[in-house]
């Protein structure tokens, strides 16, 4: 099996990609920063009858490198209570996907896969994260990826996510998961 893991942060080395790193640590992963390409927000044309025009920016090279892999894990801080709008332009760029010629069977691939989500703030996010969570969960449910864990950690400031040590047992509980899977 093989991993794929999307930033969806903007900070380098920020808490969620700091917390990222110790769950896949030791583990081959192709890493994907969602914030070095260009995705364009969705145009929604699901119901005209031209359909979706093609959208000139780096979105498909992207999913060409997520598709072949086995297990997904989306890390975002968490930005105003939900993911970052970087992998909310990601995952709202589906969409287009579902209904793209050139990807005729992207839905079953997805339901090919698992995931994991792991999601860092710095305002209570064992509760206030849950939404993000259950955002995700139903991202998943409709799309029939079968959502494997997540991880939520505490931290602000850079390198604040290192104190909590709830997220780092559980980054250490994700590594061993993910080494049985592969």
């Amino acid at each position: 099996m093989t991993i794929a893991v999307i930033y969806g942060g903007t900070r380098p080395n920020g808490n969620t990609e700091t917390l990222t790193k110790l769950a896949i640590q030791g583990i081959d992963a192709e890493e994907i920063y969602l914030k070095d390409y260009v995705i364009k927000p969705i145009i929604d044309m699901r119901h005209a009858e031209e359909g979706f025009p093609d959208v000139q920016d780096d979105y498909n090279s992207i999913m060409k490198r997520i598709l072949p892999h086995d297990i997904l894990i989306f890390s975002t801080p968490i930005y105003w209570y939900s993911m970052t709008g970087t992998m909310k332009n990601f995952i709202d760029r589906w969409s287009q996907t579902l209904r793209d010629p050139k990807y005729p069977d992207f839905k079953s691939k997805m339901a090919s896969k698992k995931a994991f989500v792991i999601a860092v703030g710095g305002d209570d996010p064992y509760i206030k994260g849950l939404p993000l969570i259950q955002q995700f969960q139903y991202i998943f449910d409709f799309m029939g990826i079968e959502f494997a864990g997540y991880i939520l950690g505490n931290g602000n400031k850079p390198g604040e996510v290192l104190q909590d040590k709830v997220a780092l047992f559980a980054a250490t509980q994700m590594r061993n998961k993910l080494t049985e899977n592969i």
